[in-house]
């Protein structure tokens, strides 16, 4: 167990649960490694719904979805936030890389976890994604029946986002150039070795970055959120990783989820049009969208007062059962 001493999360250790590390192997077979929330004073015998967490896109399983995690397993639920493959304290090499299909088998792979866990009723597990993770759970749902209900949290569509840049003003032209640029750094990669890495968050704010920039330097950057391991934080995504992301658009099947679906986002968010677009696609009278009024993107990282936790609660008790 995770002693109080150990503790390397951004956010403060509950009482009410127990925390263990974990491992897991993906269909890849990389190594994944999670932290396991239980609520205190599970009987031995025992049989909980559970919900595996994953997000921010470049965030670590001690930062928002530990949180996330944490707080559910408070509310009664089995939870595992986990590192996906190539970051954190996950396995993969080189490391830093997204990919759409293997970070969507990513959310499987903790499925299959709790699936098998003594603990777990296998026909009661629920999925939560954050920021960029929202769209990756949404891409699992859309594949993995198992998977019973979905929450997509602040979401990015990453694959739309690198592709066309935000709201869509990258046109055929400009992706073209931007691929020959990646193209060539693959040849540089190549000769060198070695894997460049892409512009992170500044160092230091000028005060002329783009408000939402400044949201995520005050969340990854200061003691609120900054963990060592997260690439926000403190390192890079590898550069030529954007080519997958361009190449294989995720929410080709999205239209098809029939498990119940939640999206949240912030009223103020940047990235709001991603949950609304994301939204859209979805069928059956078992789909919401909830609009948080006031809220910013990076509020539903860690803000447990923006964050819908009694809605989330609601959610998966209704839906998995």
């Amino acid at each position: 167990m995770v002693s109080a001493k150990s503790w390397d999360k951004v956010f403060a250790k509950s009482d009410k649960v127990t925390v263990k590390k974990v491992h897991f192997k993906n269909r890849y077979g990389i190594k994944l490694t999670g932290d396991l929330y239980m609520p205190k004073g599970v009987a031995k015998d025992a049989k909980l719904p559970a919900i595996a967490v994953s997000g921010p896109f470049g965030a670590v399983k001690e930062q928002s979805s530990g949180l996330y995690a944490q707080t559910l397993a408070e509310r009664g639920f089995i939870t595992l936030a986990f590192d996906p493959s190539y970051t954190g304290e996950s396995a993969g090499k080189p490391r830093n890389v997204a990919s759409p299909d293997i970070n969507t088998e990513d959310f499987s792979a903790a499925v299959d976890y709790l699936s098998t866990h003594k603990n777990v009723d296998e026909d009661k597990i629920g999925i939560i994604g954050i920021c960029g993770w929202g769209g990756w759970a949404l891409n699992a749902a859309a594949m993995d029946t198992r998977i019973k209900a979905t929450v997509a949290s602040t979401m990015y569509d990453m694959t739309r986002v690198s592709a066309k840049g935000y709201n869509d003003s990258v046109d055929e032209n400009a992706s073209y150039e931007m691929l020959k640029q990646l193209n060539n750094q693959r040849t540089q990669d190549y000769k060198k070795g070695t894997y460049a890495g892409a512009p992170g968050l500044p160092e230091k704010l000028t005060g002329r970055e783009p408000q939402f920039v400044q949201d995520y330097w005050h969340y990854y950057k200061t003691p609120r959120g900054f963990h060592k391991r997260s690439i926000n934080s403190n390192g890079n995504w590898n550069t030529t990783s954007a080519l997958g992301l361009i190449n294989q658009p995720a929410l080709q099947r999205s239209s098809e989820i029939r498990n119940a679906v939640l999206v949240i986002h912030g009223a103020k968010a940047h990235s709001r049009y991603f949950g609304e677009d994301a939204f859209k696609k979805l069928k059956g009278e078992n789909k919401e969208l909830l609009i948080i009024p006031g809220a910013n993107h990076v509020d539903l990282y860690d803000n447990m007062e923006k964050i819908p936790f009694d809605k989330i609660e609601n959610f998966f008790k209704t839906n998995l059962k």
